[in-house]
C-alpha cells in the first residue's frame, strides 16, 4: 500500500502519477516508475490563501535595461559560445560523451578566469581532490588560485557557497547529487531536478555563475527530465569523434547569446588547445583534390567554416545497396540521390553510396546540400572539381538551386584561405577575387562537373 503523500515518477522523462503502473502513460517506458515521498523543496514559500500579495510592477516595452555584465574566463572559445562571456548570476548546462573532455575544459576554464582575477570554485562529485590536482598540474594549471572541492550532499555545497564569494562555480557532475529531503537515490529524475533547482537559485540570489555539468544518453540528449533545461539560462555541448583530436563546443540554447555559436578545441597532452581558424583545420591542402570531394563554404552560428565532404559512390556487391553517411543527416543524403537521380539522370539506386564530413565536424545547415550533390556526382562522373573551388546552396525537390543566408560571408572566408572559385546559387554576388560559377538547376551543375566547364 502507497505510502499518504507518496508518488510515482518517471525515471525516463521525469512525468508525476498518482498510482504506479508497468507502462509510463507519457512516454511509453516500462518500469521506470519509482515511488517518492512528494516534499516541499527547501526553501520553497506555501502560498497562503487569505494573504495578499505586492502585486506585479509592470515596467514598459520600450524602457532601457543596461546590458548584462560579463566575466571574460580568458578561453576565447568558451567565451565566444557564451555570447562573450559568462553573465554573473547565469546558469549554464554542460553535456557531452562520457570521455569527451567536459571536466578538462571547465577546469581550463575555471583557472583562467581565476588568473584573471575572478573567484573560482570547482566542486566535483565525481573525482577526488588528489585527482583534480593531478590534472591540474599534467595540464600546467597548478598555479592558478581556483578553490577545490569534493562533495555530492546538495545542503553541504549550498552551506560551503554561502561562507565565501564566489564569482564562478563549476559543478561536476549534476547527476552526482543528492539532497536529504528526498529519499529518492542520486541520479534520480526527483534528485536531479531538485538539485539543479536549488542551484539555480542560489545563482540567482546571490549572484554566482554556475556551470552544470550534465551526463548524457545513449541518444546523445541530456540525461534527467527535461525540465532542467529550461531552467538554466544557457546549454552547451561537447562533442567530438572518437579518434579524432577536435572537439566542439556547440551553444544549443543561450539566454545572452546567439544559439548554434561553436568553439573548436583541440586535444593535446596538455589540455584543449583552442582553434581560431577551423576551415584551415577541417580541410587537406596537401595535393590536387580528388574526384568525390567538394568544400563546403558553411556557417556555424556566427562563423564562416569551410570542411569537405568526401562522397565515393561504387557498384554494389550485395542485393540491396548501402547507404552509409558519417557527419550529415541520412535523410537529408536520400533525399539529394533521389533528385539526383530523377533530375539529373544519375542512375544511383543500384550503387553503395558512401558520404563522410571530414575532420569529425556534423554539418545540419541545408546550404550543404549541394555541396554534397557536387561530391556525389564527383564520384559516379569520375571528374574531380577544381581545387580552388567552394561549394554551397540548398537543393529543392523540383532540382532547383536556392539561394540561402549570408553567401558574401561565405565568399569572404574562402577567398581569405585562397580559393578563387565558387559553385554557387545563380544570383550570389561576386566577391573579389572569388569567380562564381553560378546554377539554377542542379542538372546545370551536373553538367559543369562531368564536362569541367569553370567560368
Amino acid at each position: 500500500m502507497a505510502r499518504d503523500g507518496a508518488i510515482y515518477a518517471c525515471q525516463s522523462c521525469g512525468a508525476v502519477q498518482s498510482k504506479w503502473a508497468g507502462q509510463c502513460p507519457a512516454c511509453g517506458a516500462w518500469n521506470t516508475l519509482v515511488e517518492e515521498v512528494a516534499s516541499r523543496p527547501p526553501g520553497a514559500m506555501a502560498v497562503s490563501k487569505t494573504g495578499r500579495g505586492r502585486g506585479l510592477a509592470f515596467e514598459g516595452l520600450a524602457d532601457t535595461t543596461p546590458a548584462p555584465p560579463r566575466i571574460t574566463t580568458g578561453v576565447e572559445e568558451f567565451d565566444r559560445v557564451c555570447g562573450g562571456g559568462v553573465v554573473p548570476g547565469s546558469a549554464i548546462l554542460l553535456g557531452g560523451d562520457p570521455g569527451v573532455g567536459k571536466s578538462t575544459l571547465l577546469l581550463q576554464v575555471a583557472a583562467q578566469a581565476a588568473r584573471g582575477g575572478a573567484a573560482c570554485a570547482y566542486i566535483s562529485g565525481e573525482e577526488a581532490v588528489e585527482q583534480i590536482r593531478a590534472r591540474a598540474q599534467r595540464m600546467g594549471l597548478a598555479d592558478a588560485p581556483v578553490r577545490l572541492a569534493a562533495e555530492t550532499s546538495l545542503r553541504e555545497i549550498l552551506e560551503g557557497l554561502k561562507r565565501d564569494r564566489f564569482d564562478l562555480v563549476v559543478i561536476d557532475s549534476i547527476q552526482t547529487l543528492w539532497s536529504d529531503a528526498h529519499e529518492a537515490g542520486p541520479g534520480s529524475v526527483t534528485q536531479v531536478r531538485a538539485a539543479a533547482g536549488e542551484l539555480v537559485r542560489m545563482a540567482k540570489k546571490r549572484g554566482v555563475a554556475v556551470i552544470l555539468v550534465g551526463h548524457v544518453t545513449k541518444d546523445g540528449a541530456i540525461a534527467g527530465p527535461r525540465v532542467i533545461e529550461h531552467m538554466v539560462d544557457a546549454v552547451l555541448a561537447f562533442e567530438g569523434e572518437r579518434g579524432y583530436p577536435f572537439r566542439i563546443l556547440r551553444g544549443a540554447k543561450n539566454r545572452f547569446g546567439a544559439t548554434d555559436e561553436i568553439g573548436v578545441f583541440e586535444m593535446g597532452d596538455m589540455g584543449l588547445r583552442e582553434v581560431r581558424n577551423p576551415s584551415a583545420l577541417f580541410l587537406d591542402t596537401s595535393g590536387e583534390r580528388a574526384a568525390g570531394a567538394a568544400v563546403f563554404a558553411g556557417i556555424e552560428g556566427s562563423r564562416p567554416v569551410l570542411v569537405e565532404f568526401q562522397a565515393l559512390v561504387a557498384p554494389s556487391a550485395y542485393g540491396t545497396p548501402r547507404r552509409a553517411v558519417v557527419g550529415w543527416d541520412t535523410g537529408r543524403l536520400a533525399m539529394v540521390l533521389a533528385v539526383l537521380e530523377a533530375r539529373c539522370g544519375l542512375a544511383l539506386g543500384d550503387r553503395d553510396v558512401y558520404l563522410n564530413v571530414a575532420g569529425g565536424l556534423r554539418i545540419s545547415e541545408p546550404a550543404a546540400d549541394l555541396a554534397a550533390a557536387a561530391a556525389l556526382a564527383s564520384s559516379a562522373l569520375d571528374q574531380a572539381l577544381p581545387q580552388d573551388c567552394v561549394v554551397f546552396g540548398e537543393i529543392s525537390l523540383s532540382g532547383e538551386v536556392r539561394p540561402v543566408s549570408r553567401m558574401e560571408a561565405r565568399l569572404k572566408e574562402a577567398a581569405k584561405l585562397g580559393f578563387r572559385r565558387a559553385l554557387a546559387p545563380s544570383d550570389v554576388d561576386p566577391v573579389p577575387p572569388m569567380a562564381v560559377t553560378g546554377a539554377s538547376r542542379l542538372a546545370e551543375a551536373v553538367r559543369r562537373i562531368g564536362d569541367g566547364e569553370w567560368t
